[in-house]
């Protein structure tokens, strides 16, 4: 490195951005990701050790997955390259390769080459790295934006580790703005700026769990404000609204209007009015509330609200639930208003959801009544000679697939816990019933009368 080189990286490091500025040197800086970090798991025991192998990380933007790859450029003896596959390309992956081939024959020693956005790389590209990871000439690490398994070639993850990062908790993000605010080494603390609470929980919360979005907002806060007269900084949650160009939404996950704004979209849901429905929906969209939770909520109800009047719709809400796992927002905003809206406009009711709290009433009330003789299992052995089965009317002989017997314990005879309503696919249900009863009673007179008659 000559003394031009040397001072352009010293100026970079100066006036960087502040989320590179901040980035973690070491693995305990780094915030967020125990589950993959925790000093018991591979990855950590791996950097510690320095005996890295090829992985892969993946996960949402600000995750962590250049810083990690920085940390192990820190601690690891290898000789360590890096490329974008966004400006990269063959000839760069050739040129590093070479070099890698040379320090292992000279000096016996490993090349990591992190590739950043691996998956912009095409199938030839990375066809090319597949021997010289697979002899260890180099050691890949790549990190990706999209789902690996679908954007990078089969044979290389099937020599790579994958590692999933987590978008980083929010008490974590908040650490870390304290400490870029007030940090004077790397940090905006030669500003004298200060944040207040309620800034802090903002940024915290609606960063997302991007930590580069957290602390570009809180430098740009800081640049952007006039100090007062006490000759400070003061990072209000108005200049937190600024910098990241959204207005606070009042919606404390843990408190009173969390569980008042979820209480609304459900009634709106039960109550048949999509368009409030889909009102609440975008409040707890807007504050960042966990699409995961509302999934839960739109399939409880599509059970307990609208239940069997439109069996459709907790297929509908399941499906919903296991879409925006897998994609995630900003679409996932798209399937929760489509499972919503048809949840609400579905007929409603709540038959089957009596049914299960009468029946687990009269068992809390009654115990474990006998189950009647016909019912129980004739296979085990003995059950037989204890009249076990014996007598069972198999509901497929009979007409309709349906026979009147004894199936509720008989102390229970004639008691109704289900009763169809008369909304939606439930009148079918309904009238189903109620003719196969019908019928197999008649059948059951006529029996009778032949019997008499005999």
């Amino acid at each position: 490195m000559d003394l031009f080189e040397y001072m352009r990286n010293s100026n970079m490091e100066k006036e960087s951005p502040l989320a590179a500025r901040m980035r973690p040197r070491t693995l305990d800086e780094v915030v967020g990701q125990e589950h993959i970090l925790g000093k018991d798991k591979l990855l950590y025991r791996a950097i510690s050790a320095d005996k890295i192998s090829s992985v892969i990380f993946y996960g949402p933007p600000g995750t962590g997955k250049t810083t990690l790859a920085k940390v192990i450029a820190n601690t690891t003896s290898a000789e360590f390259k890096q490329i974008n596959a966004t400006v990269a390309g063959k000839k760069d992956m050739e040129e590093v390769v070479a070099q890698a081939k040379e320090l292992q024959g000279m000096y016996g020693k490993r090349t990591i080459l992190f590739i950043d956005e691996i998956h912009r790389f095409n199938k030839s590209q990375q066809d090319y790295l597949l021997p010289f990871v697979e002899d260890g000439t180099v050691i890949l690490i790549g990190a990706t934006t999209e789902n690996p398994y679908f954007e990078v070639n089969g044979a290389l993850i099937s020599r790579s580790i994958i590692f999933e990062l987590k978008p980083i908790p929010q008490a974590a993000i908040r650490e870390l703005l304290v400490k870029a605010v007030y940090d004077t080494e790397r940090g905006m603390g030669a500003y004298q700026a200060v944040i207040d609470d309620d800034a802090l929980d903002f940024l915290a919360d609606i960063s997302g769990g991007d930590a580069r979005h957290a602390l570009n907002a809180i430098e740009l806060g800081i640049m952007t404000t006039n100090r007062s007269e006490d000759g400070k900084i003061h990072v209000t949650l108005e200049v937190a609204q600024e910098c990241i160009q959204k207005r606070a939404v009042r919606y404390d996950k843990g408190g009173d209007n969390h569980y008042d704004t979820i209480s609304a979209f459900i009634k709106s849901m039960r109550g048949s009015d999509p368009d409030a429905a889909v009102y609440y929906l975008a409040r707890m969209l807007y504050a960042g509330e966990d699409v995961t939770f509302i999934a839960r909520r739109i399939m409880i109800c599509a059970s307990e609200d609208v239940g069997n009047a439109d069996p459709n719709a907790l297929v509908v809400a399941v499906n919903a639930s296991l879409a925006v796992e897998r994609i995630g927002m900003p679409e996932a905003q798209i399937i929760l208003a489509h499972a919503a809206t048809y949840v609400a406009c579905a007929p409603k009711s709540n038959a089957a959801c009596e049914a299960i709290f009468g029946a687990l009433h009269e068992v809390e009330q009654s115990g474990n009544l006998p189950i009647p003789p016909h019912l129980q299992d004739a296979h085990y052995k003995g059950a037989a000679k204890l009249g076990h089965g014996t007598g069972y009317k198999y509901a497929h002989d009979y007409p309709n697939h349906y026979v009147e017997q004894q199936y509720l314990p008989y102390e229970l005879s004639g008691r109704e816990f289900y009763s169809p309503s008369g909304n939606g696919y439930e009148v079918k249900i309904r009238d189903h019933m109620r003719k196969i009863r019908e019928a197999a009673g008649k059948t059951g007179k006529a029996e009778e009368k032949r019997y008499s008659e005999e």
